[in-house]
């Protein structure tokens, strides 16, 4: 009896771990098959990361390999390397010739002829209490007759200072106290003073002409060096202009001269 009981206890542990072992391994493959179906959803949502796009490489390169144009950003048509320098190089010669003529003004007007002018007395600098200023700054010059000119200073203390200037003055004038204001004769130019003047006025008239050269050159250079940025037709129409320019400046400082020489011989 206690055999056969033994018996049946050992075939029921038995059945007993079969079952258990079959459970087991139908949860095992349950578990792989849900680990399997869910890393199959997850490779079929997630994009792969996708590589670096070079084409910046290959658009660089392209941009490179024509070198001499390049378009704005618009897309639009390839932009102007050069810039006009039409109105700039015009204006710096003109700027530059027209202070050629400036400083002949100047000049022809230190120049003393027979007859009175009230701008002739313009140049000489007086000193007064230490400061040097031109005369014009301190006195009104106005012109009495054809041969006499009145200085009327602003303030009359520097009466004395004013008629000292214009006895030092290469003009030759001796003025004379008049109250609170200078009288200055003019007197008559001689044939040798006349003659002396007209060459004085003769060469400033080359020296402002050689200025006047001068400026044209630098302009003449200037579009030069443009090279080939410019077309030929621009480079021509700017010299022409600049030619235009260097006549009309030489013919002004041309006139300048004849009315000064004028102003000396008929005195």
């Amino acid at each position: 009896m206690a055999m056969a009981l033994y018996i049946r206890q050992a075939i029921g542990l038995r059945k007993a771990t079969t079952l258990l072992l079959r459970r087991s391994q139908t949860q095992t493959c349950n578990i792989s098959r849900f680990l399997f179906a869910h890393n199959q959803k997850t490779c079929h949502t997630q994009k792969p990361t996708p590589l670096p796009s070079f084409d910046f490489l290959r658009d660089s390169r392209r941009g490179f390999a024509k070198g001499k144009k390049s378009k704005d950003d618009s897309g639009g048509s390839t932009m102007e390397l050069a810039t006009d320098i039409g109105p700039s190089v015009k204006s710096n010669a003109t700027s530059q010739m027209d202070a050629a003529i400036i400083a002949l003004s100047r000049e022809l007007a230190k120049l003393r002829t027979g007859r009175a002018s009230a701008g002739m007395l313009d140049h000489i600098i007086v000193e007064t209490d230490g400061v040097k200023m031109q005369l014009n700054h301190l006195a009104v010059v106005s012109v009495i007759d054809s041969k006499t000119l009145s200085v009327n200073p602003y303030d009359p203390n520097t009466l004395k200072a004013l008629e000292s200037a214009i006895v030092l003055s290469p003009l030759g004038l001796n003025p004379k106290v008049d109250g609170q204001r200078l009288i200055a004769a003019i007197p008559s130019l001689t044939k040798e003073h006349m003659q002396a003047m007209c060459k004085v006025v003769a060469k400033s008239s080359e020296d402002v002409k050689q200025s006047i050269r001068r400026a044209r050159q630098k302009a003449l250079d200037t579009i030069k060096k443009a090279g080939s940025s410019l077309p030929k037709d621009e480079t021509k129409r700017l010299e022409k202009e600049i030619d235009e320019l260097t006549k009309k400046f030489v013919k002004s400082a041309d006139d300048l001269c004849k009315a000064k020489e004028k102003e000396i011989t008929q005195g």
